[in-house]
């Protein structure tokens, strides 16, 4: 969309015109504590009015971690038909080079993942390091940047830069929400990556593959039809614009404190504005004056 996006109050308002939602799980339906008011309901009432909806989400986690992590922040599992993460993403390339023989097998992995989550790796012809010496790939699933500054994976990562060993990023978010605010994503720690040498591959939203993944999975239904919700201009409405889809900016999550003349520059950076904005994911603005 090249003009100025629709405001609206609720999802009530534009519902009926799409089959299918992309929806971002943080800044949308949950901050770093739980679920933004009305978000449980709404995405269930999404659900039964019956659309085809995928939560898609820069984690680095696998689909059904994010699955059991949603539901045990009270949403309804039967809300959403897939959780297709760019964790999830990655799993299958790297799966899928182990099969055709374009990777050696049994390659030293340095994976940057959070609470000690090792769900990116299950299932695959890669054995961990916590070495940036020792590594032969690097899989940065998440940051820890509320527990560690950007210069503790600085000495992590120059020596596996050095050597050219490549990254894959699988969050690139470089801001993310925690129960005490924001902090640096693992977004950021992929651009530091690239700050000391090293090459990247980029997963997640903005970038194609994980679109493509959702697109096949929702088969026939025109990209007219799918709209994507998102907080982030520079990766939900950013990566809906480059899917050919639509898009809602939802005004919760990283723009909470956002003007209106800093959006208006973030859609001028990131070429990307979107079709609607909703301050809140909420059903109807009768939901949100009853609260």
């Amino acid at each position: 969309m090249n003009g100025t996006p629709l405001t609206i109050s609720g999802m009530d308002e534009i519902a009926e015109r799409f089959d299918a939602f992309l929806i971002d799980q943080f800044g949308v339906l949950r901050d770093g504590k739980g679920p933004y008011p009305g978000a449980v309901e709404t995405l269930l009432r999404l659900k039964t009015s019956g659309k085809t909806i995928i939560i898609l989400s820069n984690s680095g986690k696998r689909s059904v971690e994010n699955d059991r992590r949603l539901a045990a922040l009270g949403f309804d599992p039967q809300s959403w038909d897939w959780f297709l993460t760019s964790g999830e993403v990655a799993w299958r390339i790297l799966q899928s080079e182990s099969r055709d023989g374009s990777s050696k097998a049994t390659r030293k992995c340095l994976l940057i993942s959070r609470d000690g989550d090792t769900s990116p790796l299950d299932g695959l012809d890669l054995t961990r390091t916590e070495r940036g010496e020792d590594a032969e790939v690097i899989l940065l699933a998440a940051s820890e940047g509320d527990v560690h500054p950007l210069s503790f994976y600085e000495t992590l990562l120059a020596p596996a830069a050095a050597r050219g060993v490549p990254c894959l990023c699988t969050n690139p978010d470089k801001i993310m929400l925690t129960k005490d605010g924001t902090a640096f994503g693992a977004g950021r720690i992929a651009e530091l990556y690239e700050e000391l040498g090293g090459q990247v591959r980029w997963i997640g939203k903005p970038f194609p593959d994980i679109y493509a993944t959702a697109r096949e999975f929702l088969g026939p239904i025109a990209p007219e039809k799918i709209c994507c919700i998102g907080d982030s201009i520079e990766h939900d409405i950013a990566g809906a614009a480059g899917a050919g889809l639509k898009s809602i900016l939802v005004t919760t999550g990283i723009l909470e404190t956002a003007t209106e003349v800093e959006r208006q520059a973030l859609f001028a950076a990131h070429r990307a504005t979107p079709d609607f904005i909703l301050p809140t994911f909420i059903w109807s603005e009768g939901e949100r004056s009853s609260r």
